[in-house]
């Protein structure tokens, strides 16, 4: 999940202006200086801790903290100790450029990691940018993230919004002829993440064939949805896409439910994922689909590692924005090892040049980058089945099988 998405974290967080985690670590890098020679390696973040984005922001904490916590107790990096200095930017734009301002420049840290939402990466990557630091970031996913030119930037998940759907498009339009859908309609939520993931589909499928019959984008505060669910059913649409986040997700559906329309596959981005789902939308979730990044049950090796010791840290299992914020502690790890070193200045090119040019394994799967900071990937399917949800696609990590036509809900 990743792009504006609000999904539901667990776990007790520490909120603050400013908070310093230090792990087996001792001094700190709030001198002014630079915490090179033995000291800790001091790790840059500003996290939307309050405000708009302050759930999945602490999800994001989380998994840097889990991150943070598995490194240094496996004896750090290159010898060192990681200490995480996290600011709130209280999930606004100018906020988050003063703090990045502050942390690079005055603070003088030794690596950033990115924060949450599309709408806070643009302007702090271009601070990183700037000062000519590596910016691998967990959660902006949409398109335009991509189309400023950034040199330094890597989004660390398998794919991003327009291409979340890769595999089940690709699933549909090898169907035999005689049981491809024909025809699909599509509701998004004005956002530039939800709209990526219904809009990545829907140019796949209408280049495949698939007719467009209804299109309809809404506002993000929009809760009455009996006129885009009956455009939908009168439509008839063999196909529903719901580029959605979780709240809206849940009314079209119950919407759509209430006026009988049985597609033939439906899905929707976020809300299905969402533990809540289920009895919000009375419990008829059979054959839902939705992407994912993440899973628990993936067979990455470091996977099982993280979910283990991320619920003894936490008392619950990690969920996506936790696992992408572990992702972007992996790459950079990566980086530094490989590189050997983890500061400002020239060490910082290296870094960049070392990850556009290599492999890293992570517990979302490999990932590689295009020139832009685009991972070259896709996202995993999901679909509820027998009252849970599981992987179905693609093949080498399928937990069930996909579930065509969809049963009735």
């Amino acid at each position: 999940m990743t792009g504006t998405t609000f999904r539901r974290t667990r776990g007790a967080v520490a909120l603050g202006a400013a908070i310093i985690l230090t792990l087996g670590a001792c001094g700190g890098g709030d001198d002014g200086e630079s915490s090179g020679g033995d000291g800790p390696i001091v790790v840059g973040i500003s996290l939307p801790l309050t405000g708009d984005f302050s759930e999945p922001g602490k999800g994001v904490q989380q998994g840097y903290e889990a991150w943070a916590k598995i490194v240094n107790d496996s004896g750090g990096l290159l010898g060192r100790q990681v200490e995480l200095k996290i600011l709130d930017d209280q999930s606004n734009a100018d906020r988050v450029v003063a703090d990045y301002e502050q942390l690079i420049g005055s603070d003088k840290v030794d690596l950033v990691f990115g924060p949450f939402s599309t709408r806070l990466v643009v302007p702090s990557a271009r601070v990183a940018e700037e000062y000519g630091m590596l910016f691998v970031e967990p959660a902006g996913a949409a398109n335009e993230v991509f189309q400023q030119g950034f040199k330094n930037l890597f989004y660390a998940a398998p794919a991003v919004a327009n291409d979340h759907y890769n595999y089940l498009a690709e699933h549909i339009l090898a169907l035999p002829a005689d049981q491809r859908p024909k025809t699909a309609a599509y509701a998004a939520m004005d956002d530039p993440f939800a709209q990526g993931t219904a809009y990545g589909l829907k140019a796949k499928l209408e280049a495949g064939g698939v007719r467009t019959v209804a299109n309809e984008v809404y506002p993000p505060n929009t809760t009455d949805f009996s006129s885009i669910a009956a455009k939908i059913a009168d439509s008839r649409a063999d196909v529903v896409v719901g580029g959605s986040q979780y709240q809206d997700g849940v009314n079209l559906i119950v919407a759509l439910q209430q006026l009988n329309y049985q597609p033939k596959l439906a899905a929707f981005s976020t809300a299905p994922t969402n533990p809540e789902f289920a009895s919000a939308i009375g419990n008829k979730t059979e054959g839902i689909l939705s992407p994912t990044g993440y899973s628990q049950d993936a067979p990455y090796p470091s996977n099982k590692e993280f979910v283990e010791k991320y619920t003894a840290q936490f008392g619950s299992p990690p969920e996506e924005d936790q696992a992408n914020a572990y992702t972007t502690g992996q790459v950079v790890a990566a980086a530094v090892t490989a590189v050997g070193c983890a500061e400002q200045g020239e060490c910082q090119q290296k870094l960049v040049d070392w990850v556009r040019a290599n492999k890293v394994d992570t517990v979302v799967g490999p990932l590689t980058w295009d020139e832009t900071g685009k991972p070259k990937g896709a996202h995993m399917i999901q679909q509820w089945s027998g009252g849970e949800i599981k992987i179905v696609l693609p093949a080498d990590a399928k937990e069930a099988e996909f579930l065509y036509p969809k049963p009735a809900w």
